[in-house]
């Protein structure tokens, strides 16, 4: 017998393409999907089929959605920047008076653990109200041992008591901290002793880097990437994001499972990435926040053939967005996406950026029962509402980590 079974008006099960399923069923048993399809084909009654149905008449059943690129864990916020650059401060301003990255090294630094998972946990629970049931989470706020290994820890607290899926990502390469002896020791010290050391606790699931011109080079980046290879570790890249460094076609190179930002990626960088499978991570809410005006080439990577995935990209700084469907809306609005690309973006493709299309973003036997159910008829309905509330109930792993009441 089934654990539960789910009937309402329609599925999308995931696919290239927005065709639904009417009068669908979708049933699940040890945390994964057993069935999803036409409720008329069920080989039996629903009651004889499952331990528990639920019938929705309203609604659209959906993969649950995916959020590839977070910063989720940090302590505090920096509100007080945002009032200043919007007041004509500059960015290097501000850095050089502490703030910056740095204000946030600080903090999450000086915040207990208990601390810093009430701050991330209270985030997390807007995006999986808005429909997410699996997120990355990278460190980066730490930059020394003891403290990325308290953010990579309270990550996996997070998967653990939310019910979520959480794939972490190592960023001690976000930027060199300000008491930092000098730049070549922190980066040997984060590739050659701290990455070993928390890969070695389990607190790593892939290694991500920051490159640009204020950030690290191609060849830090390349150390770095060895390192995680020797470890079988794969690794992300936030690439071309202020300037054309390469980014693109240096992650291609090594292999990345995804190229994140790329406004200013070129030709050859979406090529690369289109023979190496990486995926391009668009990042709207960045792009609006720093009031850029380089768009990603999302043109050349459609007609190159590269899969493109959407994130919030939360952060303190740059992205303080806890909507991954407003994340889709502004991709469409902002980076021209189609409707699909940006629903793809936020499941399948979303899973293949963290190395988890096998198991994830698609409602299909054997997959992890991670779906929800939205006040909504058609999944371009997610992309075109901006904000609201339309998760009535999301379930990751089989069970509902969220739920509202049904209005009438």
């Amino acid at each position: 017998m089934w654990d539960c079974l789910w009937i309402a008006p329609r599925l999308w099960t995931g696919g290239p393409r927005l065709e639904l399923i009417d009068d669908a069923a979708l049933a699940c048993q040890g945390g994964r999907i057993t069935y999803a399809g036409p409720a008329n084909a069920l080989p039996d009654a629903p009651s004889r089929l499952a331990r528990e149905v639920r019938r929705h008449a309203h609604g659209l059943l959906t993969p649950g959605l995916i959020d590839c690129h977070t910063h989720l864990v940090f302590a505090g916020n920096r509100a007080d920047e945002y009032q200043q650059r919007l007041s004509g401060v500059s960015y290097a301003e501000i850095a050089a008076r502490g703030g910056g990255i740095a204000g946030s090294v600080r903090l999450t630094r000086a915040a207990g653990s208990d601390e810093l998972y009430a701050q991330a946990a209270a985030r997390a629970r807007q995006l999986i109200a808005d429909g997410v049931t699996t997120l990355e989470i990278k460190s980066g706020y730490g930059l020394d041992l003891e403290s990325e290994r308290k953010m990579l820890k309270v990550a996996r607290r997070l998967g653990r008591s939310l019910g979520v899926t959480v794939r972490t990502s190592y960023l001690a390469l976000h930027t060199v901290p300000v008491d930092a002896v000098d730049r070549a020791s922190y980066v040997r010290a984060a590739v050659d002793e701290w990455l070993p050391q928390l890969a070695a606790e389990g607190l790593v699931d892939a290694v991500d880097a920051y490159h640009e011109g204020i950030a690290f080079s191609a060849d830090e980046v390349a150390t770095l990437f060895r390192a995680a290879a020797a470890l079988k570790l794969p690794v992300r890249l936030h690439a071309d994001q202020l300037s054309d460094q390469q980014g693109a076609a240096l992650a291609a190179a090594h292999g990345a499972l995804s190229a994140d930002h790329l406004e200013y990626t070129d030709a050859a960088g979406c090529a690369a990435m289109a023979r190496a499978g990486t995926v391009a991570v668009l990042l709207p809410a960045a792009y609006l926040m720093l009031k850029e005006t380089r768009k990603p080439p999302v043109a050349q990577m459609r007609e190159a053939g590269v899969a493109m995935a959407v994130a919030t990209d939360v952060n303190p700084g740059t992205s303080p967005l806890l909507s991954l469907r407003t994340a889709m809306s502004l991709a469409v609005s902002l980076f021209d996406l189609q409707v699909e690309e940006a629903l793809l973006g936020t499941t399948l493709h979303a899973a293949k950026a963290l190395g988890l299309q096998e198991t994830h973003g698609a409602l299909t036997p054997g997959k992890r029962a991670d779906f929800v159910c939205w006040e909504a008829d058609s999944p371009a309905e997610l992309v075109y509402w901006l904000g609201g509330t339309m998760a009535r109930e999301v379930v990751a792993g089989g069970n509902i980590i969220h739920s509202r009441p049904e209005h009438h």
